[in-house]
């Protein structure tokens, strides 16, 4: 959500590629759609820098199931000159503090790096004994090995359904380096928000 509304447009950005993926939490039998659903991940790259690719995974990608993605993602790349940004949500009640979550302000970003990522961070990096977990840390151990630059960004709410306050923690990296010259017009990027929450909201009355 947070990209769609700060950093993609469709007159920038052209999708590239695909993963689809099967497991017992995305299921899928289509072969020929390729358009965004729960069961892919895809991969736009910008137009007027064919260097800068970006991916969007909206699924959930299983354990026995990440070295094969990292192997399909990264086997397509030149892992010279590379350099990855991860971004992840997770529960607040899983960051491991000896003060008491309740008085946390969530949500807040957290930040764990590679050996080779020189450049400075956005946000405070993650504390011991905490660690990451799922997809991003797979992303993160994989650029370690290959001794590529990378940083992941976590950020720990305690929100369960989409909302504005948690999408926007993440605006602090829209100064770094590598997102700066990415992000959208501000005014853009609202009403895009306000799409994407419209939306959350509208699935989220079918419960209630």
């Amino acid at each position: 959500a947070f990209l769609s509304s700060f950093i993609l447009d469709s007159v920038c950005w052209e999708v590239v590629g695909v993963v689809k993926l099967w497991n017992e939490w995305c299921r899928t039998s289509s072969t020929t759609n390729v358009l965004p659903t729960d069961s892919f991940c895809l991969f736009y790259r910008l137009i007027s820098d064919p260097t800068v690719l970006l991916c969007q995974c909206s699924c959930y990608v299983a354990e026995d199931q990440q070295f094969q993605w990292l192997e399909k993602v990264f086997g397509s790349m030149q892992k010279k000159g590379l350099q990855v940004t991860i971004l992840s949500t997770c529960p607040v009640a899983d960051y491991k503090t000896q003060e008491s979550t309740l008085t946390l302000v969530s949500p807040f970003l957290k930040a764990l790096k590679t050996k080779e990522f020189q450049e400075p961070v956005c946000c405070p990096l993650l504390e011991q004994p905490n660690i990451v977990r799922d997809l991003p840390a797979a992303v993160l151990s994989y650029c370690q090995v290959w001794q590529i630059p990378a940083v992941l960004y976590q950020c720990y709410t305690d929100v369960i359904k989409l909302d504005t306050v948690t999408i926007e923690a993440f605006k602090p990296l829209l100064s770094s380096k590598v997102l700066k010259s990415l992000a959208k017009d501000a005014s853009e990027s609202t009403k895009v928000l306000k799409k994407f929450l419209t939306t959350s909201e509208t699935h989220n009355n079918i419960y209630i």
